[in-house]
């Protein structure tokens, strides 16, 4: 464990594999891949960190939270380590990021993989985003209120949300204690707020359409954040994009369906088409 700079980076597996990154998503932090991570650490050098605005990174000031704001920290980073070509992973905000570094340095990706997330940002996910941000009373007295708040309120206010356990265990693992105890965000709201709102204005549907590189774009069942129709005109748009939906996955598809995922990606990873439903 270390840190880059201003970047709480993690990097992992042997120093002459082939380089892999994993990027997270918006009010993630490095350690949501972890059990991904591990899982190629034996054939990869894995790099997860959290990005700007998350986890133990710095906080950036008011604009710098633009997609290409986030490209440019991966570029730094990558350039720190001397890595220059690199299997790039990104899920949800992190796979709008990816899409934005490979639009960039094309040469610096071997291999791209965009996990839930389309060219264009769904009404419903980043409606749900700010309504999290509105509904979670922060800063907690302490972290144990933060769990009972979790665990009764929140399941009565968010009961119709299909993985609302899931979300719980989420946000309550984004709080941190300060020196009084108080329990608040890990994350800067301002920035995740800003990330929606650059998220929001513009989309990669361009990008999508001249990747040069071998991408797959994979898909939850039951997500509402990249919808069916969607992702299928994705596959349409370039033909070096492949697309797998996996089966029983909501929006954190490496999440709710762990081994599957990582049997899609070893296999994408290694140069095997992929079937285009998963389960």
């Amino acid at each position: 464990m270390s840190q880059l700079g201003k970047f709480h980076y993690v990097v992992t597996g042997p120093e002459r594999g082939p380089k892999l990154v994993f990027l997270h998503g918006v009010m993630g932090f490095a350690a949501n891949w972890r059990r991904i991570a591990k899982a190629f650490e034996d054939r990869f050098q894995v790099l997860v960190f959290d990005q700007r605005g998350h986890g133990r990174s710095f906080h950036a000031p008011p604009g710098g939270y633009q997609p290409s704001s986030y490209a440019a920290d991966l570029l730094r980073i990558l350039d720190e380590l001397g890595w220059q070509e690199v299997y790039l992973v990104g899920h949800s905000m992190g796979g709008r990021v990816a899409l934005e570094f490979a639009a960039q340095h094309p040469q610096r990706v071997t291999r791209l993989v965009i996990e839930d997330i389309g060219p264009t940002m769904q009404e419903s996910g980043s409606s749900l985003i700010l309504r999290l941000l509105d509904t979670v009373p922060v800063p907690f007295s302490s972290k144990r209120e933060a769990k009972a708040w979790f665990d009764t309120e929140f399941m009565r206010i968010f009961a119709n949300e299909r993985q609302k356990e899931g979300l719980a265990a989420y946000l309550y693992a984004n709080l941190i204690e300060n020196e009084n105890k108080e329990a608040g965000w890990r994350f800067s709201d301002a920035g995740v707020r800003e990330s929606v709102a650059a998220g929001r204005a513009g989309d990669h549907w361009e990008v999508v359409r001249h990747l040069p590189m071998p991408t797959l774009f994979v898909r939850g069942e039951f997500s509402r954040d990249f919808p069916r129709e969607v992702f299928q005109q994705v596959l349409r748009e370039n033909p070096r994009i492949e697309g797998v939906e996996i089966l029983g996955a909501g929006h954190w598809v490496h999440s709710d369906q762990p081994e599957i995922f990582i049997r899609v990606l070893t296999q994408f990873l290694a140069g095997q088409r992929q079937p285009l439903v998963a389960g």
